[in-house]
């Protein structure tokens, strides 16, 4: 069957080689855009994004992030733009693993659809348990009681993108 939208899920790959050029505004509001369509549960609209195109605040997520894994290199493979993506603890909102994971499908996917590349980057839970990490929400503008859930790379694509690793044969099944 072709579509164009079945096209581009099937075709977006993780990129973890970025262009230096920043992403045009109107791209970046898209991708918002999108991010804020996705999903959610009860339609609470749990979730809560930051865009970081500033480098004062990439340098410090990217020096936390590389904290929490411990390595020295980026972790958001120099991409010019992190979007950063909260929600509600788990304790107030159960949906909030599964509502922000939506959030950041979305937003890779319409990524894909501009001609832009993405990758999903964890950690963000425990860079934002820190007192550093709350001090950032708080100068995001972020309400109190909130948790950081993940985040994507954003970027052009310095290359192409890889191959897709062939499908499992017993990827689903079909019960009638």
């Amino acid at each position: 069957m072709e579509n164009k939208a079945l096209e581009a899920l099937m075709t977006r790959r993780s990129i973890r080689q970025y262009k230096k050029e920043q992403i045009k505004d109107e791209e970046l509001k898209a991708v918002l855009d999108a991010g804020s369509y996705a999903p959610n549960g009860m339609g609470k609209q749990d979730s809560w994004i930051v865009a970081v195109q500033n480098k004062n605040i990439i340098d410090q997520l990217i020096r936390m992030n590389a904290e929490v894994l411990g390595v020295n290199s980026n972790p958001y493979y120099d991409a010019p733009t992190i979007v950063l993506v909260f929600g509600s603890k788990p304790d107030s909102w159960a949906n909030t693993y599964y509502d922000g994971a939506l959030v950041l499908g979305n937003m890779m996917n319409a990524a894909h659809a501009l001609g832009l590349g993405s990758c999903w980057i964890n950690r963000e839970i425990q860079m934002f348990d820190t007192p550093e990490g709350k001090t950032l929400m708080k100068n995001f503008g972020l309400p109190d009681g909130l948790m950081g859930i993940g985040s994507i790379a954003l970027g052009y694509p310095a290359g192409k993108a890889p191959e897709p690793k062939p499908r499992k044969k017993d990827y689903y099944r079909v019960i009638k």
